[in-house]
C-alpha cells in the first residue's frame, strides 16, 4: 500500500511523526507537510505564481512552503503523477476537528483534495492544542479504524472520514462511535494580540510561522482569531463533538459533493 501523509501543523509537529509511525505497517509512507503551520486553511492551494519552496528532507519526508492542500497537490503532480497512492492521511491534528470546525479545518480539506481526486482519505485529530501531546489513544486504537475503513472503501467518489479522539488515556476512551457533524459556531472571535494566550498551550508565535514581536504600521492595531466554541442545542446525541466530550472516538463520514438534495427537491417544485 502506497500511503500519503500531511497535516495542517508543520511537518516538525508531533502529531505527522506519530502517525507516519502509525503507518509504517501499512505500507511505504511517504510524507508530504506544509513547512509552516497552517491551520484553519480549509483547502485553500498556493497559487497565483508565487513561488513555492520543496525540500526533500530524507527517507519519504518532504516539506512545502504551501497550504495542506497544496502538499497533496503537488504529491499528485510530481512523485505520484503516474501512479496515485491507495490513501492520504492526514493529521494528526493537534486540536479538536469536530463540529463547526470542519468547514475551517486544514487537516480535513487536505483530505478532501484527496477525494476530489478519487483517493481514499482519512482525516486524525486528537482534541488537544499542546506541541507535546500524548497519542497514546491513537497508536492503540487508530490501526484498527484505518484497517476497518480501508476494508470497505465505499466505490462512490468523494467520500472521505474525519476521525476525533478526546484526550483522555488510552484505557479511558470508551469505544468508537459513527456521528455526523455538529452544529455550532465560534463566538468571541478576535481578541488583541497577546504572545501569553500562546504560552498556555505551549506554543510561541514562532512555531506558528510568526514573530512574537511583529513590525506594524503607524496606526495598526493586532488582533489575534481564537474564540469559544458555542453548542446549538438542536445537535443529536451523535453529533461528532458530543461523543468525542463523552469519551468516544468520533467517526464521521463527509463528502465533497456539498449538494443539499432535499432542498434541490424542494426547488424544483418552485421553478
Amino acid at each position: 500500500m502506497r500511503i500519503l501523509i500531511t497535516n495542517d501543523d508543520g511537518y516538525q509537529a508531533k502529531g505527522i511523526k506519530v502517525l507516519a509511525d502509525i503507518m509504517k505497517k501499512f505500507g511505504d509512507v511517504t510524507v508530504i507537510a506544509p513547512k509552516h503551520h497552517q491551520s484553519g486553511m480549509s483547502m485553500a492551494v498556493s497559487f497565483g505564481f508565487k513561488q513555492i519552496a520543496h525540500k526533500d528532507l530524507g527517507n519519504g519526508w518532504h516539506y512545502l512552503d504551501a497550504t495542506p492542500a497544496s502538499c497533496v497537490k503537488f504529491g499528485l503532480n510530481t512523485m505520484f503523477l503516474d501512479n496515485f497512492p491507495d490513501v492520504v492521511v492526514s493529521g494528526i491534528n493537534h486540536g479538536s476537528n469536530a463540529a463547526s470546525a470542519i468547514c475551517y479545518s486544514g487537516t480535513l480539506g487536505a483530505a478532501a483534495e484527496a477525494a476530489l481526486n478519487g483517493i481514499p482519505a482519512i482525516g486524525v485529530s486528537l482534541c488537544t492544542l499542546h506541541p507535546d501531546a500524548d497519542f497514546g489513544a491513537i497508536e492503540k486504537y487508530f490501526g484498527d479504524i484505518f484497517t476497518k475503513l480501508m476494508a470497505d472503501y465505499p466505490e462512490n467518489r468523494g467520500v472521505y472520514y474525519n476521525v476525533n479522539f478526546p484526550y483522555i488515556p488510552a484505557d479511558q476512551i470508551k469505544g468508537v462511535r459513527i456521528g455526523i457533524q455538529g452544529l455550532g459556531r465560534w463566538i468571541k472571535e478576535f481578541t488583541e494580540w497577546d504572545t501569553d494566550y500562546y504560552a498556555k498551550y505551549g506554543i510561541s508565535p514562532e512555531m506558528l510561522g510568526q514573530k512574537s514581536n511583529p513590525t506594524i504600521e503607524e496606526g495598526e492595531e493586532l488582533y489575534m482569531l481564537v474564540g469559544e466554541f458555542e453548542d446549538d442545542p438542536r445537535n443529536p446525541k451523535n453529533a461528532d463533538h458530543r461523543l468525542v466530550e463523552e469519551g468516544y472516538i468520533s467517526v464521521v463520514a463527509h463528502n465533497i459533493d456539498r449538494t443539499d438534495y432535499k432542498e434541490t427537491e424542494r426547488l424544483n417544485t418552485i421553478f
